[in-house]
């Protein structure tokens, strides 16, 4: 028995316009100092996040304390 795979292999050029500026949208998220900062804070154990006087449910309200009004 045979089988045969076909992908086609998508390039940046061959992405719609909505592909595209969705990728963007991405990237400029995950490259945002505020949330790789939350990223960093959720890595961290609860007894670490104690230390710095935080709670693990506070951690956004951290870093976006400046902008959130919560």
């Amino acid at each position: 028995m045979a089988f045969a795979y076909i992908h086609a292999h998508r390039t940046g050029k061959s992405k719609n316009i909505f592909a595209r500026i969705l990728d963007g949208m991405i990237w400029i998220g995950e490259n945002n100092r505020r949330v790789q900062q939350a990223q960093a804070l959720h890595a961290m154990s609860d007894e670490q996040l104690a230390e710095r006087g935080l709670r693990r449910e506070d951690i956004a309200r951290h870093v976006f304390r400046d902008i959130m009004f919560a």
